[in-house]
């Protein structure tokens, strides 16, 4: 069993019809072992309700934060059969945003500006190598294909005399009707630490909740 997930996450989950989490996520199901799988960043998942854990297929699919595993299974459990919007909006924009994202629910995008350090080239290169797609904002920015209805884009500025680099995180609009506030931060907290960890030399100490 995951230890660090509760078990009643994954009873919600099997109280789910499989067939409407099918039809609203795109994932697979396999009712012999009661196991979901679904793709998420370029990784395919399994979410093992019978033994309720979560582990990447194959190799290359490790995290460094179980908040992912909670976005997985709420992804499954909550996500709407909606498009992407087509709108960025920054995590302030989110109803309920302003008041939820500060304190200890800051986005960790000052990681981002420490391990990059002004160094745009390095900014790209990681991005490109988790297969970001390029956008026109800030000095550099690229957007991710979280699921197919989850993007996130990264935004990042080169300081100067007058300004410190700055680093932001943009959702689709329609994140909001799909996920709660505390499940966008634990996927936030994925992207900016999958973001350091494609630069090289770069090393993180797995993080447990």
């Amino acid at each position: 069993m995951t230890d660090y997930l509760d078990k009643i996450h994954f009873n919600d989950l099997n109280a789910c019809d499989p067939g409407d989490v099918i039809a609203r996520t795109g994932c697979r199901y396999d009712a012999n072992t009661n196991q979901y799988e679904i793709d998420i960043w370029d990784h395919t998942y399994v979410i093992d309700i019978k033994h309720c854990d979560i582990r990447p297929e194959a190799a290359g699919g490790s995290i460094y934060h179980d908040y992912l595993y909670l976005f997985v299974l709420h992804y499954l459990m909550k996500v709407q059969n909606l498009a992407p919007s087509g709108t960025w909006v920054s995590e302030k924009d989110i109803v309920g945003g302003a008041a939820f994202f500060r304190g200890p629910h800051l986005l960790p995008v000052q990681l981002i500006v420490d391990t990059f350090n002004d160094d745009l080239s390095a900014f790209k290169n990681a991005c490109n190598k988790l297969n970001g797609k390029s956008i026109e904002f800030a000095d550099a920015a690229f957007w991710f294909q979280i699921t197919p209805k989850i993007p996130v884009a990264v935004l990042y500025w080169q300081g100067d005399e007058d300004f410190p680099s700055e680093a932001k995180l943009l959702f689709d609009k329609s994140i909001e009707q799909h996920l709660p506030l505390d499940i966008i931060y634990a996927l936030a907290v994925e992207v900016c630490h999958r973001l350091l960890l494609a630069r090289p030399g770069i090393k993180l100490k797995p993080s447990k909740i």
